[in-house]
């Protein structure tokens, strides 16, 4: 099955390129990338120019203004053509070497949806935010009473979907709010959802974070937006 790998970005100057070579090189070969650049201010957008020239890269889509994170996966996976949809943040947190273990349950069909958990299982995470662990376990908890779900990491930026499933869903947050909207949305289409544990390699505000605590204020209006009304 091939693999479309949407990587959304926005000043993301120091890490595209390698995130782009880690992505190039990960095991899993059948894949296209798209990335996606969210009108960076930062010399992003120059690099990406000279991108083909130095790497594998399917499609390059440029935003003529900032929109955010959802706004962004929406251009790139309305252009996905793979079997296998999986988002990837251009910040080197996550690691495309574990593509393999992510889209496995759904290659041996016993899933149509795979969350990639910082919390479950044994890989190695960079020791950071107490309270972004806490908040993070918060909206997780207050999604799965919404959801009936038992997921441990909602706010997870691995996620695997089969194209037809992403494709057929409406994404209407433009932020950070993707992550509790398109939970809501695949469970209230009773897809079949595991989980897979992966490492997590954070990074600091100094070192670029971007998430901060409006966009957890976000993600419980969008848990009970999602949920609770069509």
């Amino acid at each position: 099955m091939k693999l479309s790998v949407i990587i959304p970005c926005y000043n993301e100057v120091n890490t595209i390129d390698k995130i782009i070579k880690a992505v190039n090189d990960s095991p899993y070969k059948n894949k296209e990338i798209i990335i996606i650049d969210d009108f960076s201010t930062d010399g992003t957008r120059d690099k990406l120019k000279e991108i083909k020239k130095n790497y594998t890269v399917s499609q390059v889509l440029y935003h003529s203004y900032n929109q955010g994170k959802g706004a962004a996966l929406r251009t790139g996976i309305k252009a996905a053509t793979g079997d296998l949809v999986i988002i990837q943040d251009a910040d080197l947190e996550y690691d495309p070497n574990e593509y393999n273990r992510l889209v496995e349950p759904i290659l041996q069909d016993k899933a149509d949806v795979v969350f990639g958990s910082r919390f479950l299982g044994g890989d190695v995470h960079r020791v950071l935010y107490f309270y972004h662990r806490a908040g993070n376990g918060f909206l997780t908890f207050l999604s799965n009473i919404f959801t009936n779900l038992n997921l441990t990491d909602m706010e997870s930026c691995y996620k695997v979907f089969r194209r037809e499933i992403i494709q057929s869903i409406t994404i209407e947050e433009n932020r950070f709010g993707f992550e509790p909207e398109i939970t809501a949305k695949v469970a209230k289409l009773h897809c079949r959802i595991y989980e897979v544990g992966i490492s997590y390699y954070g990074r600091t505000y100094e070192e670029g974070k971007k998430i901060g605590w409006r966009d957890g204020m976000r993600a419980i209006y969008c848990i009970i937006k999602y949920n609770l009304f069509k």
